[in-house]
Formats: C-alpha cells, structure tokens, sequence
C-alpha cells in the first residue's frame, strides 16, 4: 500500500475530537434555524463520508438524548433548555472571561475557546454545561445580543496592501485587520481609531476600517485624545451645540428677578480649587435676630439655560458628565454656559437655585426652603486663602503668597466672619454624620505640576483640610435634604419619581478578603454590625494615615465598597449614612443634577409624578458614563506618572509592594506615588514562586518572602507611554 493510500485510509478511520461540543455549539449559535447534516459538516468543514456518518450519528444521539428536535425530515434544530443565561463578559489577561450573570450566584467561566468573537462587555447569550470544571460552572457563548463598542484606538502595523491595528485596550484580545481601501491615509505606526465593521466566523480576527487618525504615539495631545476616544467621550462640540450655546439670551430681566426669591444683598462667596474656572456652588450668611443663622446654598440655575428637548440638553445628557483629566478639564457644557453664563464669578448677578436653612448654634435645621433665587457673590476665594482664615481667626489680610492675585489683601468682615462660623457649624454637621456611621475617605489625591510643553516637572498631593470639609458638609447637607424633601413624606417614601444617590451596603466577602489583608498589618475590622463596620473603617483609615501603606490599604478598602450609582429607586447611601441623598450642587459638570433641578422645581409647582421608567433610563445611561469618565481619568494620571518616570530612570526609590501576581509584584513609589511592576522573571537571585494565601511571592531555594506591604527598593526598568505601564528593577537591600 502506498503512503498516499495509508494517510487516506487513515483519516477515514479517524474519530472527530470533541463532537459533541461542536455540533451543539453550532446549534446553540443559530438557535432559531434548523440544519441537516450535510450544512453541519460543511460549518465544520467536513468532507469525507466518514466524518459526515460520525456527525449523522452523533445528531441521532442528541435528539435520543433531548437536546435537538427534528422539525422535519433530516431537519434539526437546539432545544431550548433551563441552562440558557444572559450576561455580560469579562476577559480576563489570560483571554479566557466569565460571564457575570444576575440570577446565578457565581460566574460562568468561559474557555478561550468558547468566547465566540464576544468582546468584553458585551451583552451575551450563555449556554452552560451540567458539569464542573475545577469547581467552575462551565459555558459556552453562544449568541452576542449586544456589543459594549466597536471602536478602539490602537497603532497601525502596516504590510504591503493591508494592515492590522494593535489595540491598547488590554482587554482586547484580537487585532483588527484593515484592508488598504479603509485605511483612510492612515501610515504605518499611527496611532488611530478604528471601528469593527465586520467578524466572518471562519476569521482569528474582525474586519475594520479607521476613522480617525490621532497622531504619533508618544505625542502627548495624541495619548490624551486617545484616552478619550477609547472610552468614547468626546473632547470637541459639535459646531451646532456652540452656536446654539452662543445665541442663549444671557440678560438677567427685571420680570426674571420678580419670579425669584431675590438675595443679592445677602453676603455670599464662592470657595473653590485655585485653577478653577466653573463655580458651581456659593454660600451666603446672614444672623437672625433669634440667634440663629441662614446659610443659602445657591447653585447655578443651569435648568434655566438648558431646556429640556434642545440640541443643548441633548448633548448634555450624551456626556452626562464633565471629565478631568490630567491636564485638561473636558466639560459637559460648551464653555460660555460652564465658565461664564452659568459660573458664580465674583461681582456678577446669578440665577442661581437654592437650598435655605435656618441653623442654630448647635448645627440643627430650624427651618428650610427651596426655590430659584436671584444672587450677587461679593468674593471668591481659593481653598488655601479659607484655610489662612480657619487657621489665623485673628487675621484680617490675606499674604501674597497664598492670594490669587499675588498680591495681599483685605479681606471683607462680614465675609471673614461668615467663613469662621460656616467652619465652626461644618465641625458639629461632620461630628453627628461620623456619629451616625457615615466613613470618611479623606484620601491624598496627586496632581502634577505641568510646564507649558504638557511635561510633567513634579509632584504634590491635594489633601482635603478645613476649608474643603466646610464646603463638603453643606454641599451634603443641601443634597441630602433636597432628596427627604421630595422623597420623605412624614418619614414614609412619598413615591415620587426622583434622582437618588445610592449607595449599597459593603460586600462581605470583600471585607473579609481586605480583613485578610490588613491583619498582616495589624489592623482590624469588627464586621458584627454596621455601626461596627463603620467605626472600625474609620478608625483603619485614620490609623492607616501618613503611613507607607495608607494608599494601598485605602485603595482596597475602597475596592470593598459597593459603588455608588444614580437611580429612581431609593435604597439610602451607606457611606454617608443617609437614608435621602441626592446630587443636587453641581448641574454644571453632572446631568443628574440638571434632572434633580427640574424634578424639584416640577414638584415645586405642584405637578404629578412623571414616569419612573423613563429617569431610571437616564438614571443608568449618567451612572455608565460617570465610570467610563472615571477611568479615563485614571489612565490619565496613569499616563502623567510613566511620562514623570521618564525623566527618572537613574534613581533609586523606595516603595511598597501594593499587589501580588503569579507574574510578579506591583510596586507603589511611597514619595509620588507612581505605581509599576517587578516580574517574577527580573528577580534574579532565586526562583520564585505566588503563593496567595500569603499574598507573596517566595523563593525556592532561600525561602525569601517578598509579601504585600512590604517595603522594598526599585529602580525603574521600562516606561511604556502608550500601555501606560511601568516595569521596575528590584534592588537588594543588602
């Protein structure tokens, strides 16, 4: 016998692998249409007589065993059964994903295998087996109902007639092939956007064409808008959205006035971040002859400005959110609503919308009232000239080194007095919410300093002080009563239809994994109670405070929080221990704030509760963007952080080891910050292997263990721009 005849007869003989799973797939993928046996072998690229009797075969055993129906002669078709599931997708860094699914209590593990051409996000359809594997539920994705995008931005390879674009999204596991008729002038190395247009099932990877080129990588206007564009928010208007923007008839009227509660000669003032350009919110202060005091807290009327149904709103409500990142502020609004009309600049007349208490001494709400009102802010001050004034109550001048100006001023009495007091009452209002459960994340926040070239020259850290608490308490206090205003009625929920921030209890499994952690520490968390919860939160974080592994322990315990969303549907806000919250202080850069103005004002002049299920939609659609703005903004400090590191790749510094991997230990730089990574592969002087329990790496040989939290030196190795990584050298501290 030939060999040509011996490799014939051989794969006549041969038994297809995994049959089973491939019929069945084929099925549950086209599960409203019915095939024969001859379309199956063809799907699977089956020619030969005896690998279509295997698949005849093994449809006769499927439809024995219940799981296709024969429709009608030689026709079959999937049986829908109970392990059918919908969900969205999660790759991991391994390219396999789970599906995460509301009615199962774990995830579905998904086999690379098994993705189906399912990005991560996306909405799928999951058949799951009725069989474990390695104590994970098994499926197969069987159907994408919905894609979570198309477009990712990424460098252009190029070959002769075509070319593949490498997504940085890490998420992203497949290259998108571009043919030269769609490359849109884009040339090799580009960093572009490219949107998926097509994915044929036979194909390792999906079909595109670029849209837009950005630049080179490494450019910084270029990684920015790219940071951008991968979680789709816009940094341009439309040209229609500014000039509808521009013909706004921004005169405030005699007849406007007359419908407002008018307080220009209240004395008011606005404290803000020192760059800021958009003041959302001021204060006004006034003594009553009772001894008490109206506190005002006036908020930009942005609802009179933007109506509902215009081109304006419309684009409000796509962005739902302003964006700050690293260097730049992308706003919700074009600039002569954010910065100009709608801003409480000092020495300007506002239409402003208002929360109004009567407070006594003791920080207790005498009385309230809500409405639009008319204002006139007589200062603005930065956060450090509030803070010169908390800190110096004898002083009545600003120094030059703290002013805006540069220059030293006087400051107004009544408006040095209104700061003292306001302080004094925020310190009773904190007290009782802390009292009351309320944990407090006062986290160090880095910033850079950027010279004009968007080249990062160092370092500093916001830390929130007095000044920043005094306007955090009474921007939660109008937030909080605003939402017992329209959503209490008599300590019952009124059932109206509102905006509310929520904000669900802590997941116990997480707290348990972050008691895991901080016990090696030292630190504890009592989880018996919520008050417990609470109090020992607390006291970690305070504890935690100044020290090497405060950001670690701060991020996880963050990590252990659930999120705070928008919604219709009032659960309370556990963080702030708030039973009512709402976002109320700033329509300038959130849409919800916007539909809490109008719902307000709606209830204001008597009118009915409008659709639930309308809000809940724009409820979910601002809480989406919120967390893609959210990102954004990490990747941009992420970005600034390796474009710093550049610059210092001769140091040495001292770090502490913030996360643990099989493949190595992530490394945070305790005097800035700066985060990157030590692969187990660099460190040289053993093998070393991830042990989890311990959260450690540990050598073979000499037992070394390097552990989360542990102090170690490093030095950086590589920096990467474009994946905004960095890799570390660890250095012996022998």
């Amino acid at each position: 016998m030939s060999k040509r005849k011996k490799r014939l007869y051989k794969k006549k003989n041969n038994t297809i692998k995994h049959l089973t799973e491939k019929v069945i797939k084929i099925f549950n993928q086209n599960s409203s249409q019915s095939f024969n046996y001859k379309q199956v072998a063809s799907k699977l690229k089956i020619e030969d007589a005896n690998g279509k009797q295997q698949i005849i075969e093994k449809i006769e055993a499927l439809k024995v065993a219940g799981k296709l129906e024969e429709i009608d002669r030689g026709k079959y078709k999937i049986i829908q059964s109970d392990n059918y599931f919908t969900g969205k997708v999660d790759i991991t860094s391994r390219g396999n994903a789970y599906v995460i699914c509301e009615e199962l209590e774990h995830d579905i593990y998904i086999p690379s295998r098994n993705i189906n051409h399912a990005l991560h996000n996306d909405l799928v359809k999951v058949y799951v087996y009725n069989r474990k594997i390695n104590t994970k539920q098994e499926g197969d994705i069987v159907e994408i109902i919905e894609r979570a995008k198309t477009e990712f931005v990424g460098v252009l390879q190029m070959n002769k007639t075509f070319g593949f674009v490498i997504p940085d999204d890490n998420k992203m596991y497949a290259d998108v092939f571009v043919s030269q008729k769609k490359l849109n002038d884009a040339k090799d190395g580009d960093k572009v956007l490219v949107k998926i247009t097509d994915w044929p099932d036979n194909s390792k990877n999906p079909f595109g064409k670029i849209k837009q080129v950005l630049g080179r990588p490494g450019d910084h206007n270029t990684e920015i808008h790219s940071i951008l564009l991968e979680y789709d928010l816009p940094y341009e208007f439309p040209p229609e959205v500014e000039k509808d923007a521009s013909t706004l008839p921004i005169e405030i009227t005699n007849e406007e006035i007359s419908k407002r509660r008018d307080m220009r000669e209240t004395t008011t003032f606005t404290i803000d971040p020192k760059d800021a350009k958009d003041f959302d919110d001021a204060l006004s202060f006034k003594k009553l002859e009772n001894g008490n005091y109206e506190v005002g807290i006036h908020i930009a009327d942005v609802s009179h400005y933007v109506e509902e149904d215009t081109i304006l709103d419309e684009e409000a409500y796509a962005r739902a959110t302003s964006v700050y990142l690293v260097d730049r502020v992308v706003p919700m609004l074009p600039e002569i609503l954010s910065n100009n009309v709608c801003s409480l600049r000092p020495n300007e007349e506002k239409l402003t919308f208002s929360a109004v208490f009567e407070i006594d001494e003791k920080a207790q709400i005498r009385n309230q009232w809500f409405g639009r009102t008319v204002i006139y802010s007589d200062a603005r001050f930065a956060y450090e000239e509030a803070q010169h004034l908390i800190e110096n109550p004898e002083s009545n001048t600003i120094p030059e080194d703290l002013s805006l100006t540069g220059e030293a001023y006087e400051v107004i009495p009544e408006v040095k007095e209104a700061t003292l007091v306001l302080d004094k009452l925020a310190k009773k209002l904190r007290k009782r919410r802390l009292q009351q459960g309320a944990i407090t994340f006062d986290r160090v926040e880095v910033r850079f300093n950027i010279d004009e070239n968007a080249v990062p020259t160092g370092v500093y850290f916001k830390e929130s002080k007095d000044a920043n608490k005094l306007i955090e308490e009474f921007m939660l206090l109008a937030n909080r009563k605003v939402a017992e205003f329209i959503g209490s009625d008599k300590g019952r929920p009124s059932n109206k239809t509102f905006i509310y921030r929520i904000h669900d209890e802590p997941n116990m499994d997480k707290l348990e994994a972050l008691q895991g952690i901080i016990s090696k520490f030292g630190y504890r968390i009592n989880t018996e109670s919520k008050k417990k919860i609470s109090e020992t939160l607390n006291k970690l974080l305070t504890d935690v405070h100044g020290k090497g592994e405060s950001n670690m322990i701060e991020t996880l315990a963050i990590r252990s929080m659930s999120k705070a969303i928008y919604t219709t549907d009032n659960i309370g806000h556990y963080g702030l221990a708030f039973d009512y919250y709402s976002h109320f202080t700033s329509p300038i850069r959130r849409y919800p704030d916007v539909m809490t103005h109008r719902l307000l004002q709606h209830y204001l002049d008597g009118g009915k509760s409008p659709k639930q299920a309308i809000y809940e939609e724009k409820c979910e659609h601002s809480s989406d963007r919120e967390q893609l703005a959210a990102k954004a903004e990490r990747d941009s400090i992420k970005y600034m952080q390796v474009k710093y590191m550049q610059d210092h790749q001769d140091q040495e510094f001292r770090g502490v080891v913030s996360g643990v991997t099989e493949w190595g230990i992530y490394v945070e730089i305790i005097e800035n910050k700066c985060e990157g990574m030590v692969r187990i592969r660099d460190i040289k002087d053993d093998y070393y292997i991830f042990d989890e329990k311990q959260y450690a790496i540990v050598g073979q040989s000499t037992k070394n263990m390097i552990q989360l939290g542990d102090e170690v030196t490093v030095k950086v190795k590589h920096t990467d721009l474009e994946r905004k990584h960095l890799d570390f050298t660890l250095i012996s501290d022998e």
